[in-house]
Formats: C-alpha cells, sequence, structure tokens
C-alpha cells in the first residue's frame, strides 16, 4: 500500500508495511548514499539523510485526523501514532511521545545559533525533526516532525 502525501512539497514515496510484516527490530540498516538516494525522493534524502527541514504548512500531514500510525520513510519502522499528535501551531506534524523511546535516538544539535534536540530513527538514523519541552500533558514534550520523513499507515478495520 502507498500512500502519497505533501502536494505542492515534492513527490513522496512511500513503503508501507504490511500488518504482517511490521515487527519491530533494531538491528541497523546501513545504505549506502547511492542506495538511499535510489530509494528516496530528492526532498525525502535531502531532509533525512542530509538533516535537512521541509518547509512550515508543506503538504497535509499536519492537518490530518485520520488514525493510524507514523512510520520512517526510509525503513518502516512505527515510531509515532496518531492518537498522540496534536496540533501544535508549528506547521508541522508534532507528537507528545513516541510508540516507545527506544525507536528514537537523541543528539543535542547546536546548528542555526540555536540549542536544539535532534531526533532520529533508532533502525537506519534518518533525520526525523527535533524534539522540545513546550508540549502538552502527559509529557511535556513536542516531537516537532519533518512530514516528507514520514510515511501514515492508516488503521485497519479492527485496529
Amino acid at each position: 500500500m502507498a500512500v502519497a502525501l505533501g502536494a505542492g512539497c515534492g513527490e513522496v514515496r512511500t513503503n508501507a508495511l504490511p500488518a504482517a510484516h511490521r515487527e519491530v527490530t533494531m538491528e541497523k540498516i546501513v545504505k549506502t548514499d547511492a542506495e538511499w538516494k535510489a530509494q528516496l525522493t530528492p526532498e525525502q534524502y535531502r531532509v533525512t539523510r542530509g538533516k535537512g527541514t521541509e518547509p512550515a504548512f508543506c503538504g497535509t500531514m499536519h492537518l490530518s485526523k485520520k488514525p493510524g500510525i507514523y512510520a520512517c520513510v526510509c525503513c518502516g519502522l512505527e515510531i509515532f501514532s496518531s492518537t498522540n499528535k496534536f496540533e501544535s501551531g508549528t506547521g508541522w506534524p508534532s507528537f507528545y511521545q513516541p510508540i516507545a523511546a527506544e525507536r528514537l535516538t537523541e543528539h543535542k544539535d547546536n546548528s542555526y545559533g540555536m540549542e536544539r534536540t535532534e531526533i532520529l530513527c533508532a533502525r537506519c538514523d534518518a533525520h526525523l525533526g527535533h524534539v522540545f519541552d513546550d508540549g502538552p500533558p502527559p509529557t511535556g514534550k513536542r516531537y516537532c516532525l519533518n512530514g516528507v520523513a514520514l510515511t501514515f499507515l492508516p488503521a485497519g478495520p479492527g485496529d
């Protein structure tokens, strides 16, 4: 199943995984730049492999209220649930917690004269966005994601 989101912000290719293949393994996925470039659109590559940022209010993921799971566009690791999504007003999809903390790694990011915490996919090291301490209860966290770094897996019947 493929889901195309982000019209007007570059093509979005997804490789959504069937439910039977969504087991979580933390074995690292390592690919060459050529392999990532062949798999991803130029914008997905720029953001996830080059630590870029997509423009705010780009695409539709920040507005979506559909039930489902948000997975890493590079490796399919399911990272965020729509039940933990909230409207932050920033123009980027925002969540107050991941499905499981071990699905993310964090690094200090002092680029552009700011102190931030970068979040990466724990399986493939894709740059997903940043986490801030200004989110809603119960965590007080705001995981601010690049929509182009995610693929949306809609909840199926019975989910």
